[in-house]
């Protein structure tokens, strides 16, 4: 039995400690109590009821309609705690963003070709189940496991660094096929239908769309505001390689007086370089160049030829004498044993792909070990602070609902979990055209005028201009990703 103190959601769900936070709400590990023996890990997120852009629900059914595929995790849990959303999903590791940091910026072309093609696999599972993910960038591709990789890793000489050893240990998630370097994506809050899934008709090509992805790695068509489709995926998958090869962008770090000119800055830039361009002298196979140009000449409705894109970069693996291995650069970090979160700094599991919030102090010490007795404990008391602040928000929201009798009808009161068999998964109401369609408009015409304020000026942070409070008034019935 869990501690008499330790939060439990879902019924069987324990809380853990907080691993992030982000302007979406904040996410811990957690772990199945259903199965005692392994003591399965789990990440459970949370988000406020009354968020102006919600995801959780989005992101649960996404997850329903890809449930099994290759590469994408399990959710298990939706719900409701107090006044907070909450999804449960497998803790995987750490995302391609920190593996490209803790390998000094640069990933090699063995290592960005055998990416590649994991991740156009990814893409082409999510298109096949009519979907579009509108938002690739290396931080909402992660690994498989969250654990060090070898058991001579946690040897060391401080007690402190043996006790987070073990912790680490005890959160492990293994891929179904047994390979710690399979690439998962995450975080479909921004995922669409494209395509009715029973008729197979393509939505219509628009213009005058706001803005929907990260500016630095979205399609140029996304910057001159026409709808996305399956090309614009893959278009943001190249400039994702090159940022493998490159270690960084051509267009990364421009400088406007506001988001909106530099986004526009960012998009004529990419549309003016010729993908031969940022080849640097031969340095980067040409096949990338070829797959940026083809990628970008495909029409709106033209179904992409993924096989041809593998072929690709297949090619460049024979043509460069690279073993297809599955070796990655990051396994020879730390002498050969890999990554170590004991030795590199905390996965950045902010959200599963949420960028991490520039005052988030929790991880901050991770870096240096001799810190790592200051560390336990900052991290042990933010967890015991982090659970008691849930514990009281959620008596708060049953109190007041409690005295609030006339909401009962409108909105859900209890803190009572809500079943997975209360939501159907995203093509179950397609049919709804014509309420689909308004929605569709209100909130592609819908301007974040407060959110593109606060936005940060990174250019690898996500724009998410979305309408959350008619999403709610008009959720009941309607497929919520096909409605953006």
């Amino acid at each position: 039995m869990p501690p008499r103190h330790q939060h439990i959601v879902g019924i069987h769900y324990a809380l853990g400690p907080k691993i992030g936070e982000g302007s979406f709400g904040v996410i811990f590990e957690g772990e199945n109590l259903l199965n005692k023996d392994a003591r399965e890990p789990v990440a459970i997120k949370f988000e406020p009821r009354n968020s102006d852009t919600p995801q959780l629900r989005d992101e649960f059914r996404a997850y329903r309609i890809l449930n099994d595929c290759r590469g994408i995790p399990h959710a298990y849990y939706y719900g409701q705690e107090g006044m907070h959303n909450v999804l449960v999903i497998d803790l995987l590791g750490p995302s391609l963003e920190d593996l490209f940091e803790w390998c000094g910026r640069k990933f090699s072309v063995k290592t960005t070709c055998l990416l590649a093609r994991q991740m156009i696999q990814r893409v082409r599972t999510i298109h096949e189940h009519d979907l579009i993910y509108r938002d690739i960038k290396p931080d909402n591709f992660l690994v498989s496991e969250f654990q060090l990789n070898h058991s001579s890793s946690t040897s060391t000489s401080s007690s402190s660094s043996s006790s987070s050893s073990s912790r680490a240990q005890r959160y492990v998630t293994q891929s179904a096929e047994g390979d710690p370097n399979l690439i998962y994506m995450v975080d479909f809050g921004m995922a669409k239908q494209y395509r009715d899934p029973r008729t197979k008709q393509h939505i219509p090509y628009r213009e005058r769309k706001s803005l929907s992805g990260t500016a630095r790695y979205m399609s140029i068509n996304t910057h001159f505001g026409r709808e996305q489709s399956r090309r614009d995926d893959l278009e943001s998958l190249g400039h994702v390689f090159f940022y493998f090869l490159r270690g960084s962008l051509p267009w990364q770090g421009l400088k406007a007086p506001n988001n909106k000119l530099k986004y526009e800055k960012i998009g004529l830039t990419k549309q003016k370089l010729d993908p031969n361009d940022l080849l640097m002298n031969g340095a980067i196979p040409e096949q990338f160049a070829t797959y940026l140009k083809h990628v970008r000449s495909l029409k709106f409705e033209e179904e992409p030829d993924y096989d041809y894109l593998i072929g690709l970069i297949d090619d460049v693996l024979t043509q460069w004498h690279l073993e297809d291995d599955n070796h990655y650069d990051w396994m020879d970090l730390n002498h050969g044993e890999g990554w170590n979160i004991t030795v590199n700094k905390r996965a950045n599991l902010h959200g599963y792909g949420n960028a991490t919030p520039r005052n988030n102090n929790n991880n901050h010490n991770n870096n240096n070990n001799n810190n790592n007795n200051n560390n336990n404990t900052h991290q042990e008391t933010s967890q015991h602070n982090d659970t008691t602040k849930l514990n009281r928000i959620s008596q708060t929201s049953r109190s007041k609902n409690n005295h609030n009798s006339n909401r009962r009808a409108e909105t859900p009161t209890t803190s009572r979990p809500i079943r997975h068999t209360n939501y159907d998964s995203m093509g179950t109401h397609y049919h709804n055209g014509n309420q689909s369609n308004r929605l569709e408009n209100h909130r592609d015409n819908y301007y974040h005028e407060q959110q593109q304020r606060e936005c940060s000026p990174d250019d690898s942070m996500s724009i998410d201009n979305r309408d959350g409070n008619i999403l709610t008034r008009l959720i009941t019935g309607l497929c919520c990703c096909c409605c953006r």
